[in-house]
């Protein structure tokens, strides 16, 4: 049996299997972007990687993304300017380096008096956001022409409206993408491999034990380092060396509807009526997809799922936007939801706390998390220039 079979050929799996009885440089647990990125960075500078994921790969918050590889425009107003520069800098070098699956999108913001977060507000956001790309992309359309490229919106008061660059992605795809590079430079990739516990030998964890949970088969391998890249569940893992935990998942769920019923050219995005939060819509593969909330979540045991209340939250967004389309719960064709791994600062407003990502060595544990889909290679190199710490006689450019 194996999975996601476009990744590898029968027989891999076996073969991945059998390298289990080496000693690797560096053993990276998590299968989502952040860990595939640091599998890439890591294998393609000589180091013996190996990879495990314990589902699919991509299985949790890397499928379940927004799709958008993007600056965000809101972590200006935050002060992150330097979130934003380093987010817009890698949008564009994925849109250099991957053609196709990293794809431009436009994003159009319309301008009603009164509301946030207004123009001249709006474009001074978006000069800073083209500043840092180098590239301008922000342009003003008065109400006719504004129309052309979202004819659906409500038209009264219309002043007109902004447009600006951002890019999208199929998520999952890309980190498969990044997992086939990693595996072309030699690293081991396995998924259906949950890690049981963590290996010390004289106080110093030395690899992992782990089952493969096709066969039951259990297996101890040894490694130099190991990363715990698992996202909003790196506490489980940090808690095994005794580390308090420090992540807040926060749960963002989307809608997608069909496209003739909120037909779309282009993205679209406003603030919430109800709390100003941001909220947007973009064609995708067919539909348009509507997003996101963002609240606390709990319960990491059982995979995410949207609740009525944000469905009823996204649905209002919609409604606001959008007065003369009618739209309702009857048009909503499915619904997702991922769970965002963020660190708790402990503000009373979930989408308050930053983005940035954190690397932590914890008795010889490294561990990630936290960050941002479109800056998984500056988070791989950053965990990498920790790693010369349980590698000091690895030399590599980590530029």
């Amino acid at each position: 049996m194996t999975t996601q079979a476009g990744l590898w050929q029968q027989g891999t799996r076996q073969q991945a299997l059998a390298r289990l009885q080496q000693t690797f440089d560096l053993l990276v647990i998590g299968g989502g972007i952040t860990g595939a990125g640091i599998a890439l960075e890591g294998s393609r500078r000589g180091l013996k990687v190996l990879l495990l994921e314990q589902r699919d790969f991509a299985w949790g918050t890397s499928s379940r993304s927004s799709k958008l590889v993007h600056g965000g425009l809101r972590y200006l107003k935050q002060g992150a300017l330097h979130l934003t520069r380093e987010s817009v800098v890698e949008r564009q070098q994925l849109l250099r380096d991957a053609p196709g699956l990293v794809q431009p999108q436009s994003f159009a913001f319309a301008d009603y008096p009164g509301r946030k977060p207004g123009k001249l507000l709006l474009n001074a956001g978006l000069m800073v956001y083209d500043l840092l790309a180098g590239k301008r992309s922000r342009s003003y359309d008065k109400v006719d022409d504004f129309l052309l490229f979202a004819p659906h919106i409500g038209r009264e008061n219309l002043r007109g409206g902004s447009r600006y660059m951002d890019a999208k992605t199929d998520d999952a795809r890309l980190v498969l993408r990044v997992l086939q590079e990693a595996a072309g430079y030699g690293a081991t990739l396995l998924n259906y491999a949950p890690v049981d516990k963590l290996l010390r030998q004289q106080q110093q964890i030395c690899g992992v034990a782990l089952h493969d949970a096709l066969s039951g088969q259990q297996y101890q391998v040894q490694a130099k380092a190991v990363v715990n890249a698992t996202g909003a569940w790196a506490d489980v893992l940090r808690g095994e060396v005794g580390a308090k935990p420090m992540l807040r998942p926060l749960r963002g769920s989307h809608l997608l509807l069909p496209h003739w019923r909120l037909p779309v050219a282009q993205a679209i995005s406003f603030m919430h009526p109800a709390d100003g939060r941001p909220v947007f819509l973009y064609p995708w593969e067919g539909a348009t997809l509507v997003g996101t909330t963002d609240l606390d979540h709990r319960d990491l045991q059982h995979e995410a799922s949207i609740t009525q209340a944000e469905v009823d939250y996204l649905l209002q967004a919609l409604q606001f936007q959008f007065p003369d389309q009618n739209l309702g719960e009857n048009d909503i064709l499915s619904t997702y939801a991922g769970v965002r791994p963020v660190v708790n600062t402990g503000k009373s407003d979930p989408s308050a706390e930053g983005r940035d990502h954190v690397v932590l060595l914890e008795h010889d544990l490294l561990t990630v998390t936290g960050g941002k889909l479109t800056t998984f290679r500056v988070i791989a190199l950053d965990v990498l220039s920790k790693l010369r710490t349980l590698l000091p006689e690895w030399q590599a450019d980590l530029k």
